[in-house]
């Protein structure tokens, strides 16, 4: 049996034997961590106290982020592509050419319709010179008057030659301008669906442009928030991949229900100066309404930004207990807690580790207001 036949034999077993090694060691991790817990008898954790905060009556919404000023540009006249000035994500100014069709055919339009209008000037100026100059010797009687008449009819066929050279003088230069797809506004580059050489109809999508620094969300409300909700509200949300609340205004609330009369309608604007926020993104957060009132509350860091009810581990006389919660929207970085007093201390880290009846070794809690010492410390209400 030559090597590379030993090789392919014995791949697989190594492959088969590290694995094992592999979960033997993970395996054995774990049994230690479980005998140290067992024998201490205790899971280090941290907590979080419940806090009293300060809330505004708030309506929950759901939304999709856009630009206000956003924009598909289509081709309005047949031809060949035969420019094509950006790519996608350039920002461009307003007018600025992103392509064109069949440039050279139409500005070719333009020169003959200028040499035409050109020439009917000239045969316009000429007819009324003749004009005046019949009209001159009608009154010496020099000429008859049928020959002034004759004059005369020239010069105004001239002169509405002229007029119909002109206009299409200017529909040849709306036809080039029709033929160069420029921007409507400051923008980016949003789509970029031609490419040289392409053949395009009246009707189909060249570009799309979006101005992202002005955002909005369309957002369907449920008519029991209908009395609820002003113009110029404030609204806060969070976006993926953003940390920090965002904060935009009610710019818009519908004259009247959906036809099924179950949403209002609402449009919220959305400041973006930075361009950190994007058109697309899938957002969630609240209009907030008048008045205060104060309820007990969690960092919103600590719940999961979808759930309404959880399910969260406090520690009681030193023991992990579950306790069924309810979870208002968040505002300023704070949910609502509905079944937890002011106080109570839940469980952060180490929540993975315990379970119901798991006896608790506080290793650093933000209650407290000295640095965390590296020494086990009792929970508060503990013996």
């Amino acid at each position: 049996m030559n090597r590379k036949a030993i090789y392919y034999i014995l791949l697989p077993v190594a492959v088969i034997a590290g694995a094992a090694t592999l979960h033997r060691s993970k395996r054995n991790t774990e049994l230690n961590h479980q005998a140290t817990v067992k024998a201490e008898g205790t899971v280090a954790v941290t907590l979080v106290p419940v806090q009293e905060r300060t809330f505004r009556p708030a309506v929950a919404f759901t939304g999709t982020l856009l630009a206000v000023n956003r924009a598909e540009l289509k081709a309005e006249v047949t031809g060949r592509v035969t420019r094509v000035a950006v790519q996608e994500g350039d920002t461009v100014a307003a007018g600025a050419l992103l392509g064109a069709q069949d440039e050279d055919d139409y500005l070719l339009g333009v020169q003959a319709a200028e040499a035409q209008l050109a020439q009917a000037k000239a045969q316009a100026l000429q007819a009324q010179r003749d004009n005046d100059r019949s009209v001159a010797l009608l009154e010496k009687r020099s000429i008859t008057r049928q020959a002034a008449q004759q004059a005369e009819t020239a010069y105004n066929a001239t002169k509405a030659a002229a007029q119909a050279a002109e206009s299409n003088l200017g529909l040849a230069r709306l036809r080039l301008k029709k033929a160069r797809l420029v921007a409507p506004f400051a923008s980016q580059v949003a789509r970029r669906l031609v490419q040289p050489g392409e053949m395009l109809n009246p009707g189909q999508t060249a570009f799309e442009v979006v101005d992202n620094r002005k955002l909005e969300i369309r957002a369907d409300l449920p008519t029991e928030a209908m009395s609820a909700v002003k113009v110029g509200q404030r609204a806060t949300f969070r976006a993926v991949g953003l940390e920090r609340l965002v904060e935009g205004r009610v710019a818009q609330v519908s004259p009247s229900l959906s036809q099924d009369g179950r949403t209002l309608r609402v449009r919220l604007e959305v400041p973006n100066v930075d361009g950190q926020l994007k058109g697309g993104l899938f957002v969630e957060g609240v209009i907030l309404g008048e008045g205060e009132t104060r309820q007990p509350a969690l960092p919103a860091t600590l719940l999961k930004a979808q759930d309404r009810d959880a399910e969260l581990f406090v520690a009681e006389q030193n023991v992990a207990t579950r306790r069924k919660v309810a979870l208002g929207p968040e505002q300023d970085g704070f949910r609502p807690v509905s079944g937890l007093a002011a106080g109570t201390q839940v469980i952060d880290s180490g929540k993975d580790l315990v379970a119901v009846g798991s006896r608790l070794r506080v290793v650093d809690s933000p209650s407290s207001q000295s640095p965390a010492k590296p020494t086990a410390k009792p929970v508060a209400g503990g013996k």
